[in-house]
């Protein structure tokens, strides 16, 4: 019954990965990787792949339950190692860019609507969390009109402070600058300790503000 069961599976396995979904995802993560701006969520494609590494996972199991040869099984794990390297590669290269233009993303629809859900959730998570730790660190200690996490200041008519894309460059220093400039000036008028300074200098071009 369990040799059944095995074979059954193996055939499942099969038929599976003799579809195109892996080459699908290796093309999926390529013009990801090669695109400035991020795109659409392979939603459909992203929940197959994860449907074939579980159905492979329990694959492998059971053939090494059932003494199979351990030739075959380390096939069929190399092909899991392989698509579970796609999925997760594909994975943190939309993250990267979620993070590089967060602001941008979440104030702009047609970006957005391109995240899966568990994206939109992480980039308002990183949001909250980069707004608490500027608000601590950097913005108390600015002037009241550059307080402003989306704006230059409160003269702006909109956000101008996210990063657009890499097409953008310019824009990608400006929210750096800015800190950088009112750091300088509290600095020289004795309201921030030039250590200070320097740190939180280096803190901000971390958070990737720079392109």
């Amino acid at each position: 019954m369990a040799t059944e069961e095995s074979a059954s599976m193996m055939d499942d396995y099969e038929t599976l990965i003799s579809t195109t979904d892996v080459e699908l995802l290796k093309r999926a993560w390529r013009n990801e990787k090669a695109a400035p701006e991020i795109l659409q969520f392979e939603s459909s494609l992203v929940q197959r792949i994860k449907e074939q590494i579980e159905l492979a996972e329990q694959n492998v199991e059971i053939s090494e339950a059932n003494n199979i040869d351990p030739l075959t099984v380390s096939l069929y794990q190399m092909d899991l190692d392989r698509t579970q390297f796609l999925l997760r590669s594909y994975l943190r290269v939309r993250l990267q860019k979620i993070e590089k233009y967060l602001f941008y993303v979440l104030k702009t629809d047609e970006y957005l609507n391109r995240l899966s859900k568990q994206e939109q959730m992480f980039a308002r998570r990183c949001t909250d969390d980069l707004g608490s730790h500027l608000d601590e660190t950097v913005l108390a200690k600015l002037p009241d009109n550059y307080q402003s996490i989306l704006k230059q200041s409160i003269t702006s008519e909109e956000d101008d402070m996210g990063t657009r894309s890499s097409l953008s460059r310019f824009h990608s220093y400006s929210f750096f600058l800015v800190f950088k400039h009112y750091f300088y000036l509290l600095c020289m008028n004795g309201c921030v300790d030039p250590v200070l300074f320097t740190l939180q200098s280096h803190v901000v071009s971390q958070l990737h503000i720079g392109p």
